[in-house]
């Protein structure tokens, strides 16, 4: 037995406050939603300057746009004058400049103060001191990344290195060129569950064989409980008889030619912490971004990222869209059904880990640490 009491095949959960309570929440929007990189957009969304998106990161709304060098810039959605949401629409295209609906304090593009009612008799307001507050950005995989922390994690070395650790290295996924593939299809999901229960079913597969029919079809070694992720640059094989990754293992559509031969009839997976999930197979990527908005509730943008001439020439990719939004279904309801039961006392303690889903555990280390609650439950 561990010190927790259990056999050592066994590792514990987290306790069920964790998926309901209020104020751990609160110190996951801060800790960790507000602290770390966050892929807000798609770089596309801001095609040119002007064009605009509004997103929330934690309890921050965050104002996205292109501004006249074609650099994107980030600001917290919020007037300096007296804290108005300066941008109420989700998204959209301004010619020059952000004005408030309040006062109609304006800012342009790169966030100066522009212009403002009696602007030119208040001396004491500075066009750049009284500017929109910036937000930390970066452009990669062709996504927006925003970070609202005062000095931000290294790129490098906290979301590459995620995909690096997953995969062996950042050229396997670089062979994919997602930055320059087109959204054929988003599919926007509105799910009633704790985002940590979205990644820990996104994380392993021991369910995949229950309530994965058609992936274990296009994916036999699925069936076995052992999830991509578990493996360092393990990619999962495609079923001798399956031509494509679809919802009936058809051929698939033009296939990515910088993806290699290693990588060819294979599905990766890759968990970007906090909140995105990489799908890379060689047709297409699907990429998920979650968006928490409560403690029991999630928004995830999922997008379907094809190669140019597939989405330009109006090719038919229901067949790979259905087989994944299937999956999401899936996934989605058996989170909602987890979901009532982590308020039942029986979880007060939360439950276990069998050793296919103990790469979890990690997960579990990891949220604890960011929130500074692991010396608690070790007292428990």
């Amino acid at each position: 037995m561990t010190t927790t009491g259990l056999p050592e095949s066994l590792i514990a959960t987290l306790p069920g406050d964790h998926y309901t309570d209020p104020e751990i929440f609160r110190l996951e929007q801060e800790h960790i939603f507000e602290s770390m990189w966050f892929c807000a957009a798609r770089s596309s969304e801001l095609s040119k300057p002007g064009a605009f998106r509004t997103v929330d990161v934690g309890r921050e709304s965050v104002l996205l746009t292109r501004s006249r060098d074609g650099s994107v810039r980030a600001f917290f959605n919020v007037c300096r004058h007296r804290g108005a949401k300066l941008c109420t629409q989700e998204s959209g295209e301004v010619k020059r400049a952000f004005q408030c609906p309040y006062h109609a304090w304006t800012y342009d593009l790169n966030g100066k103060l522009v212009a403002a009612p009696n602007l030119t008799k208040m001396p004491d307001v500075g066009r750049t001191e009284y500017g929109l507050a910036s937000v930390a950005v970066r452009e990669w995989l062709g996504y927006v990344w925003v970070c609202l922390a005062e000095n931000p994690p290294s790129f490098e070395q906290s979301v590459i290195a995620e995909v690096v650790a997953r995969l062996g290295d950042a050229e396997s996924i670089e062979r994919y060129d997602v930055e320059s593939l087109e959204v054929g299809r988003r599919i926007v999901y509105d799910v009633k569950a704790n985002w940590k229960l979205i990644i820990e079913n996104f994380m392993e597969c021991y369910h995949c064989a229950t309530i994965h029919p058609e992936l274990t079809e296009v994916l036999p070694e699925f069936a076995d409980g052992f999830a991509a992720q578990y493996y360092v640059g393990h990619g999962a094989e495609f079923g001798s008889d399956v031509q494509g990754f679809t919802v009936d293992g058809s051929e698939g559509l033009d296939r990515i030619p910088t993806v290699s031969e290693e990588q060819d009839r294979r599905y990766y997976a890759i968990t970007v912490r906090p909140q995105v999930f990489i799908n890379l197979v060689p047709d297409h990527v699907i990429l998920h971004r979650m968006f928490p908005v409560a403690v029991d509730r999630t928004i995830v943008e999922c997008d379907w990222l094809y190669l140019k001439g597939v989405v330009a020439s109006g090719r038919d990719v229901s067949r790979s869209v259905e087989l994944f939004d299937r999956v999401n279904r899936q996934d989605f309801d058996a989170c909602e059904r987890c979901q009532p039961a982590m308020s039942s006392r029986l979880y007060a303690k939360g439950g276990v880990l069998v050793p296919s889903e103990h790469h979890i555990g990690e997960f579990h280390d990891w949220v604890q640490d960011r929130l500074g609650t692991r010396s608690n439950l070790a007292e428990r």
